[in-house]
């Protein structure tokens, strides 16, 4: 039967009490100081403090639970069941006035978790790991809402977060000056915002950025770019990145031949070329678009291709550091060209008996390259939406919906064709038919 005596409960008392062997009886102390405190112990070994007595609304005496030996300590369990007895004698029953506390104290915890994760920073993680780590532009995303809009709003609910509060932080990176950048990050706070609004978890209704406008409130501080390269440009390009040497003179020269964009190609690894490598198949974290990009590649691209050196240390086509990280100082590497590139100007018009100090090379940017590509294919003839498609553009509209037609064989002819007016502009002449291709180390 079960031990009613009632003792000084201590942990040598309650250590020693062991469980029925035959699982038939649940043994218990009763303790000595607290009327109906009693110690059980189950089948499984387990102890367990409790209150022992009738309580409102059941008829005969039972027991309520008070909790598991070592996560309560004995003065714990007493004095929860002193404070028990005190509301049997008001009437309640402990059961369930336990229960309404702690449904209050989750329902406490749930409203701290819910302010929490509705502070700017926080909301703002959640959303680099959840949508920013995709992109392509992730790191320089990530900087911006961690060095920017962190820093000035981090402690802010997002619903705290006003139209004002965005106003004064554009203007004031605006003001340092850096308009543009100041352009970037109100760009990426209303996508952020944006995403807020769609997550529906913020208590944020509306996107705060939505009714600002950027451009009436700076000015239009990035225009779109014009600058096409000439054909004495051209050539005097392709002639200048022989001088650079390895990684700039083959990664220039792909850009030129291929229209992709800087970092697409400067980043470029083995994986993404097919075993003859005629097929260039850029990944969707790399590209745009989030789709994979084809690029046929014309038998000078190849050229460039095979002309590269394999390390072992990493994959990238174009490296200092033997394949291990893309190359980075682009600045430096276009401020060399640009010197060289007017060097081939001036011999160009000294050739022509003009006077070579009046040769000048206009500002351009590594992203002329491409609007070049796309700007001579529309000179040769070639179609609206295969030109498109070879630079990477989105189609839009019906073509989007309804044209589902890849144009594998019509972007190939079109690189081959601006492969071959390349050449014909770099030697100035049209090549005969038996001409090997412009390879990467000619058109000295």
């Amino acid at each position: 039967m079960t031990n009613t005596n009632r003792i000084n409960l201590t942990d040598n008392r309650i250590k020693a009490l062991a469980p029925d062997p035959t699982g038939k009886r649940r043994p218990e102390l009763r303790d000595a100081i607290v009327p109906g405190l009693i110690v059980v112990a189950g089948k499984n070994g387990r102890k367990t403090f409790a209150l022992h007595g009738r309580f409102p609304g059941s008829p005969n005496p039972t027991r309520r639970r008070i909790g598991e030996v070592g996560a309560v300590s004995i003065e714990q369990a007493r004095e929860t069941a002193r404070d028990w007895l005190l509301l049997v004698k008001r009437g309640v029953d402990p059961a369930i006035e336990k229960a309404a506390r702690e449904q209050e104290s989750r329902k406490a915890r749930e409203a701290a978790s819910l302010a929490d994760e509705r502070l700017f920073k926080n909301a703002a993680e959640t959303y680099i790991a959840r949508k920013v780590t995709r992109q392509r532009q992730a790191d320089y995303v990530t900087r911006i809402i961690r060095n920017v809009l962190i820093k000035a709003w981090g402690d802010k609910p997002v619903t705290e977060i006003t139209r004002r509060d965005v106003v004064k932080l554009v203007e004031e990176i605006a003001d340092r000056p850096a308009p543009v950048y100041s352009s970037a990050c109100f760009g990426v706070a209303r996508t952020m915002f944006g995403w807020f609004v769609d997550r529906g978890t913020y208590g944020l209704e509306t996107n705060v950025c939505a009714s600002i406008r950027i451009n009436s409130l700076l000015g239009e501080v990035k225009k779109r770019g014009k600058r096409v390269l000439t054909d004495d440009e051209l050539a005097a390009f392709w002639k200048a990145t022989r001088r650079l040497g390895y990684p700039w003179q083959p990664l220039f020269r792909l850009l030129l031949l291929t229209g992709t964009r800087r970092s697409e190609a400067a980043e470029a690894n083995w994986n993404e070329f097919a075993g003859d490598k005629t097929l260039w198949a850029i990944p969707p974290d790399r590209f745009k678009s989030d789709t994979t990009h084809n690029v046929p590649l014309s038998e000078d691209s190849q050229a460039i291709l095979g002309s590269l050196p394999r390390f072992r240390r990493g994959n990238y086509l174009f490296s200092h550091s033997f394949g291990e990280t893309p190359p980075q100082k682009f600045a430096h590497a276009k401020e060399k060209l640009d010197d060289l590139m007017l060097r081939y100007l001036r011999a160009m018009a000294r050739l022509r008996g003009e006077d070579p100090t009046r040769a000048a090379l206009a500002a351009w940017v590594i992203h002329d390259l491409r609007r070049t590509v796309r700007t001579r294919m529309s000179s040769l003839g070639i179609d609206y939406v295969v030109a498109e498609l070879c630079i990477g553009h989105t189609l839009k509209g019906l073509h989007a919906t309804y044209d589902q037609y890849t144009y594998a064989k019509e972007m190939r002819a079109a690189f081959d064709l601006w492969a071959r007016e390349l050449r014909r502009i770099v030697w100035r002449e049209q090549p005969a038919s038996n001409v090997v291709p412009l390879r990467a180390g000619e058109a000295k």
